[in-house]
C-alpha cells in the first residue's frame, strides 16, 4: 500500500516538538490527500543507542521531556468539526529498538512495586523479528503509538495521555494499511506523529513496547464522509501478536477490580517465563510488554471479572 511521498519531513531540531499546543506553527502545509513521510525518532529522542545500560534508563529520569512528535502538519481547508483520515501506508525501522522500564519509585508501569530497578533490552530488529534473550524472537508489527491532531485547547499539553484526537493511543493495529480517522479542533488540524513500536503486546505492561525509530510514510485526506468525535480506526489486524490458530499460553487474573485482575493475570505470566523459560523476572516483565496480549475475558459474573495474559508460543526456538 505504499505511495511515492509528496513531501519529506525529517527529524531535524525544528521539525520535532514535545507538546501537543495549538500555538505550533506548522512545519509544513500540504494539500489534502497527500503523501507525507515522517522521519520520527525513538521515544527516548535519542537517548538511548545500541551501547547503553540500565544505568541509562535511571539517568533518563531526570532528563524529562514528552514524546518527540514530528510535525505539525497542516492540511489545507481543515476546519473544527471535520475529520482527518490517515491512512498508514508504511512504516519502515532502522534495525534497532529498546524496551525498558523505569525505578519502582517512579510509579511507571503496571507492577511498578514490584520492580525496585530500573530494566533495559535493546533488541536487534532484523526485517520482521526482534531478537530477545535466550534465542526467544518476537514478530515485528510496527506502528505509531502517539499521533494525532492540535486540541482546540489553548495552551501546552503533555504527550503522555491519550485524548479525544489523538495522541498517546498505543494502538498496535494502526499498522500499515490502516486508517485512523480524528475529529479536527483547529484550522489545519496540525498533524504530528512519533513514538513508534517495532511490536507492543495489548497493554504495554512495563511502559514501553520496542521502542524504535522509524519511518512513517501517510496520506492525509479530510473524511467529508464521515463525522467523528473521537479516534476511531480500520484496521486489518493484527489482532493479536501471535495471530489467529496458534498456540498460546494463558494466565488469569480474577478480581472485583479490573487494574488488580490486570496484576495477577500479568503476575502469573512474569512468574511461569521464570520458572519455564529462564528469564530473570526483569526480562519476563520486558517481554510481556512487548508481546503478551491482555484481554477481558467477561466483565457480566460480578462480583468478580475476569482478565487474561495470552503468551503465542511460537516465539520460542523450539
Amino acid at each position: 500500500m505504499s505511495a511515492t511521498p509528496d513531501y519529506r519531513i525529517d527529524a531535524s531540531d525544528d521539525n520535532v516538538h514535545q507538546t501537543w499546543d495549538n500555538d505550533h506553527d506548522p512545519v509544513r502545509t500540504v494539500e489534502p490527500g497527500a503523501v507525507v513521510e515522517f522521519d520520527c525518532r525513538d521515544a527516548t529522542d535519542g537517548y538511548l543507542d545500541e551501547d547503553s545500560t540500565v544505568a541509562d534508563v535511571v539517568e533518563m529520569v531526570d532528563v524529562g521531556g514528552g514524546h518527540p512528535l514530528t510535525g505539525p502538519v497542516a492540511v489545507e481547508g481543515a476546519r473544527p468539526d471535520d475529520t482527518l483520515a490517515v491512512d498508514l501506508l508504511d512504516l519502515e525501522h532502522e534495525g534497532i529498538g529498546y524496551s525498558y522500564f523505569y525505578p519502582g519509585a517512579e510509579e511507571w508501569g503496571l507492577l511498578s512495586e514490584e520492580f525496585p530497578d530500573a530494566g533495559l533490552h535493546v533488541w536487534d530488529l532484523d526485517g520482521a523479528v526482534g531478537r530477545f534473550a535466550n534465542g526467544i524472537e518476537v514478530p515485528l508489527d510496527p506502528f505509531p503509538g502517539n499521533l494525532g491532531v492540535a486540541p482546540g485547547e489553548d495552551g501546552s499539553h503533555s504527550t503522555t495521555p491519550p485524548r479525544r484526537v489523538g495522541g498517546n493511543l498505543d494502538v498496535k493495529h494502526l499498522t500499515a494499511g490502516s486508517t485512523l480517522y480524528l475529529p479536527v479542533e483547529v484550522a489545519g488540524a496540525l498533524f504530528s506523529v512519533g513514538d513508534c513500536h517495532g511490536a507492543q503486546g495489548d497493554g504495554e505492561v512495563c511502559v514501553t513496547g520496542i521502542e524504535a525509530p522509524m519511518t512513517v510514510t501517510a496520506r492525509l485526506r479530510l473524511g467529508s464522509d464521515r463525522s467523528v468525535d473521537r479516534p476511531t480506526f480500520e484496521t486489518t489486524g493484527p489482532y493479536s501478536a501471535h495471530g489467529a490458530g496458534e498456540p498460546a499460553y494463558g494466565t488469569t487474573g480474577i478480581s472485583d477490580d479490573l487494574m488488580d485482575a490486570t496484576k495477577e493475570a500479568v503476575g502469573a505470566m512474569i512468574d511461569h517465563l521464570r520458572e519455564n523459560r529462564e528469564l530473570t523476572g526483569a526480562e519476563a516483565y520486558l517481554l510481556c510488554s512487548a508481546i503478551v496480549d491482555l484481554k477481558i475475558n467477561e466483565v457480566v459474573d460480578k462480583p468478580n471479572w475476569v482478565v487474561s495474559a495470552y503468551l503465542p508460543q511460537r516465539i520460542f526456538p523450539e
